[in-house]
């Protein structure tokens, strides 16, 4: 089987080397959505220990349709009778760029029509309805420059939700984003577990969750559900052999050193809510603290957050004069390397320091800026991005 993994804009490679890391060494990326050749192992695999990828889909068919009958005919052609039953709860998804088939709502319903008649020929003759009592089967339509592509999700929900955060909170990143820019850092407990990580802004925990889940090995997908598994053509035990992969993975002995802290007593008692959940509360140290005041005795580490947005206080002045103050704060950790993702228009001139790098991200579909500080290198270390 193909399969699919969409990745969040600017985000690609950072999937791709995840991908690496789990055995995946083909891995082209195509419009946001990047390829593996897997079979049913794989589907389970990728579900639960994938950190950053959104979904995992199975490519079904591609063919050229610019009118109603070539969608009808190409999705009909796809031998859904494998895949879908007849009490099957199916539902539509897509997108349409730059095709002449643009109607998303409508492309959906042709789609499903095409796939409701080759069920009843296949599998009940005649039958053109169907009660859709069971399972959930999402079937994605997406048409580029009239190329369809038919997918089905396997996962379901986003792999974003891993199943720890159940608390509202303001703005909260998603969990495959905070993964992502986790792995975008110099921080790896692996190769040096006394480095340490601070999230000064860390809201409803996020970050610092991902960070122990990280440097403990502990899958994202452990404790959730996918669709794929209460499909009757998945075989049996892909998931639990999945997950006792991802337990054998794990190093629930390590002791990372985690700081996480937030000036709002609220915002750190529902993130030490979320790491209990995660099962990391005991590796991360909490506390109620004003950001401008985090300090370390450690001489290197890495400072990574998600500080806030204009949209998140009454005026953007105030967050002006925050970063301006959390900028010299943060000269005074001169071999420390800081990454702040933030939509403040000229961060940089706020906070008082040019980045090294920087790029382009989404988060809550807000345009936001990644900007990355690099300290000295400790010098017994030979240290990569």
């Amino acid at each position: 089987m193909k399969l699919l993994i969409p990745a969040a804009s600017g985000l690609e490679q950072i999937v791709k080397r995840q991908l690496f890391s789990l055995g995946y060494e083909k891995a082209p990326a195509q419009n946001g959505r990047i390829e593996v050749d897997g079979d049913w192992q794989d589907v389970a695999r990728l579900n639960v220990l994938l950190r950053s990828g959104e979904r995992v889909l199975i490519q079904l068919s591609t063919f050229k349709a610019t009118t109603f009958d070539e969608l009808y005919e190409g999705v009909y052609a796809i031998p859904w009778e494998h895949y879908l039953t007849v009490d099957s709860k199916i539902l539509m998804d897509g997108k349409s760029v730059q095709s002449v088939l643009a109607a998303i709502k409508a492309t959906g319903g042709v789609a499903k029509k095409a796939i409701i008649r080759r069920l009843g020929d296949k599998i009940r003759t005649g039958r053109k309805t169907f009660a859709e009592t069971g399972a959930r089967s999402i079937v994605g339509v997406s048409i580029f420059k009239d190329e369809v592509t038919v997918t089905l999700d396997t996962s379901g929900d986003g792999l974003h939700k891993r199943g720890y955060r159940s608390l509202a909170y303001s703005a909260p990143l998603k969990e495959t984003l905070a993964a992502a820019l986790i792995d975008s850092t110099f921080y790896n407990p692996d190769r040096d577990a006394e480095k340490p990580f601070a999230d000064p802004f860390c809201g409803s925990g996020t970050l610092p969750i991902e960070a122990a889940m990280k440097a403990l090995h502990i899958a994202p997908g452990l404790q959730r559900e996918f669709d794929f598994q209460h499909w009757a053509c998945a075989p049996a035990g892909v998931l639990q052999q999945a997950k006792e992969e991802a337990k054998d993975k794990e190093t629930l002995a390590a002791k990372p050193v985690i700081f996480a802290s937030d000036v709002n007593e609220k915002a750190v008692s529902i993130a030490k809510y979320h790491a209990k959940r995660a099962g990391v509360e005991k590796h991360v140290r909490f506390s109620v603290a004003d950001a401008r005041n985090f300090s370390s005795d450690a001489k290197y580490g890495v400072l990574l957050s998600n500080p806030p947005y204009g949209e998140r206080l009454s005026e953007e002045k105030e967050v002006r004069a925050l970063m301006a103050d959390f900028g010299k704060t943060f000269r005074r950790l001169p071999d420390w390397n800081a990454y702040l993702l933030t939509s403040l228009p000229d961060f940089e001139r706020y906070f008082g320091k040019t980045a090294n790098k920087k790029k382009k991200l989404f988060n809550a579909n807000l345009v936001c800026g990644f900007y990355c500080y690099f300290g000295k290198p400790p010098k017994s270390k030979d240290e990569h991005l």
